[in-house]
């Protein structure tokens, strides 16, 4: 499927579930990570990420996109388009569409592993950090004493 079949299934799942056309740009776009697709607020295009139509299939593309033509359409409609909002909850429901997408098994996220341990040099109150913190702007929460890279 190139952008052009998605830009067609877009308009088409659009007439059909929602009675309303879709007036603007469906793409795929490969820099999205850790989500299936994404509405944009400022220029009412859609986005899809391509690795769901390469591992789970265009079913998996048309559950994404009406997910996001919710979005779209409560948007253009001025009416709650939020995951958090009644409207958008009962038009996801009405159209059969998906809350959330599932996961993909080619991506795994990385787990980030402690590297640097502060302690207090009065307390000995220590502080696990993953990024490194310059110790001589910043001080001890309980006691404001100084602190040591322990590493």
């Amino acid at each position: 499927m190139d952008e052009k079949q998605l830009q067609i299934l877009c308009e088409q799942l659009s007439i059909e579930l929602f009675g309303k056309p879709f007036n603007h740009i469906a793409r795929f776009n490969n820099r999205l990570r850790t989500t299936g697709g994404r509405y944009l607020l400022r220029t009412h295009d859609i986005e899809v990420n391509p690795k769901y139509l390469h591992e789970q299939g265009i079913e998996a593309v048309i559950e994404i996109l009406k997910h996001e033509l919710c979005h779209y359409h409560l948007h253009i409609e001025g009416k709650g388009y939020r995951h958090k909002d009644k409207d958008f909850k009962q038009l996801l429901e009405k159209v059969g569409g998906p809350r959330y997408c599932k996961p993909l098994s080619t991506v795994k996220r990385k787990k980030q592993l402690i590297k640097y341990i502060y302690e207090c040099k009065e307390c000995k109150q220590i502080y696990k950090r993953k990024r490194k913190m310059d110790i001589s702007r910043y001080v001890c929460g309980i006691c404001r004493g100084r602190l040591l890279l322990k590493n």
